[in-house]
């Protein structure tokens, strides 16, 4: 296998939409062991985000759109985070301490940096340029979270992520409620991260994007996300017509 940052899925359409998917796996190239973990940690949240590869699959073939998935673990380190971001690697993550993190030092996140985050985000920048192409050229970044934090239920079906530009996020989350969804207004997370992949593909070159997070209890199967993105997609489609038509 490939040890690239990345899996890309060609267009196979005249689509402007760019599909990308940051957590989209939870392996580790093989010099990398378990980086000390129990193999069952792998499975959890704190390695992927659970569904929103299939997620971004389904929607990529439905739109004839491409994607750009990552293709380790966030555990060997974080791809939407700024290469300066102090969680790019992290030594502890939700109370499980990363025995192959603990000793990474600035040699070593630069080494990561090199090998696996930025052909990452070179690949996005390229296939945003091709994009542009497009009259409205337009990112999608999917993602998962925990149906509980913490010990506390999280009420949202999905959420929808934004930092200044709410061209798209605006439309998708009340066409989400039309449809009966219980929406995340920048929950469960904020969208404003400098540095995070939409900003650095999106914001910084005015291109309309949106970060869409899934509980992951909603799509943790392979049948439970193609349902999910079937219910997605009609409601996606009428979001950006209302962008289109409310920005001329």
């Amino acid at each position: 296998m490939t040890e690239s940052g990345f899996e890309a899925l060609a267009a196979r359409g005249a689509s402007p939409l760019l599909l990308l998917c940051d957590h989209a796996a939870n392996a580790l190239p093989p010099a990398y062991g378990s980086l000390g973990l129990d193999a069952g940690l792998f499975a959890t949240h704190i390695a992927w985000d659970i569904g929103a590869a299939e997620v971004t699959r389904q929607l990529a073939a439905a739109y004839g759109a491409a994607a750009v998935l990552g293709r380790w673990s966030r555990l060997l380190i974080d791809l939407n985070r700024g290469a300066d971001d102090p969680t790019l690697v992290m030594k502890l993550s939700d109370g499980s301490i990363i025995p192959g993190n603990r000793d990474a030092g600035p040699d070593e996140v630069a080494r990561r940096i090199a090998r696996f985050h930025a052909p990452y985000h070179d690949e996005i920048a390229r296939q945003a340029v091709r994009i542009e192409a497009f009259a409205v050229p337009v990112l999608v970044s999917l993602h998962s979270f925990t149906p509980s934090w913490k010990g506390m239920p999280r009420q949202w079906d999905v959420g929808v992520l934004y930092d200044r530009d709410t061209r798209l996020a605006a439309p998708l989350m009340a066409r989400l409620a039309q449809a009966g969804l219980v929406v995340g207004d920048n929950e469960p997370y904020s969208g404003a991260l400098e540095g995070d992949t939409l900003y650095t593909h999106g914001t910084r070159f005015g291109r309309p994007h949106v970060l869409i997070e899934i509980r992951q209890d909603l799509i943790d199967t392979d049948e439970k996300a193609t349902g999910l993105a079937e219910t997605l997609k009609p409601i996606l489609d009428a979001a950006l017509k209302d962008m289109e038509d409310a920005n001329g």
